[in-house]
């Protein structure tokens, strides 16, 4: 118990330092899916990080950094290579009233994804295994994110069909990826770059978003 207490703690202080207001139901949520990622880790390695007193920061908090982002508009959102389902899942906790899609291409990723889905009753989360590139949906997203997926030309190239005009795209990064910059496709402009300040998280953080002409 006092592991799940310390772990709530640190939740909520961190939410407070990134300015992200959780009610009771998130916060309970939130370390209900944390509890999910470290017990199917164990056997889906999910995640490279393994000591569960790194995952509040680490994919919690992280995942959080970025809502004020997506609080600015947006009803339909795709996460590309959810993985463990971050930012995505956070993100449908946070944002009950929109719509998240999480992809990705490894069956083990989406059959948890799915387990999560139902456990915490996201009825604004569907689960897509597969390929992003021959993902076809029935209109453009919203927003399109993606967290360490791949360099930003990949991620701009395998998601065009996936957005328009409209669309932005928010990439979260580590170092800033100024040679990642250079290569972006000729329809594609970085619109901001913002340094995300995680609590607990060593390493740069940094958000970049792009749209497409």
């Amino acid at each position: 118990m006092a592991v799940v207490e310390q772990h709530a703690r640190e939740l909520s202080q961190g939410a407070r330092q990134l300015g992200v207001t959780l009610d009771a139901a998130q916060t309970q949520r939130l370390l209900g899916y944390l509890a999910l990622l470290i017990k199917w880790n164990k056997a889906y390695n999910l995640t490279a990080v393994r000591d569960p007193d790194e995952m509040v920061s680490r994919h919690l908090l992280d995942s959080l950094s970025v809502v004020p982002f997506v609080a600015e508009g947006g009803e339909r959102w795709l996460d590309v290579g959810s993985g463990g389902g971050m930012p995505g899942i956070p993100l449908a906790i946070l944002f009950p009233e929109r719509h998240f899609t999480l992809l990705d291409s490894n069956g083990k990723k989406t059959r948890f994804l799915t387990q999560v889905k139902l456990e915490l009753g996201l009825g604004n989360l569907d689960v897509v295994h597969g390929r992003v590139e021959a993902f076809k949906p029935p209109q453009p997203f919203d927003g399109i994110c993606s967290r360490a997926f791949s360099a930003l030309d990949d991620f701009a190239n395998w998601t065009r069909h996936l957005g328009d005009a409209a669309t932005r795209w928010l990439a979260m990064k580590g170092v800033h990826p100024d040679d990642e910059l250079q290569a972006l496709p000729d329809d594609f402009s970085l619109a901001a770059t913002y340094v995300l300040k995680v609590p607990g998280c060593q390493g740069q953080r940094h958000l970049l978003i792009l749209r497409r002409s």
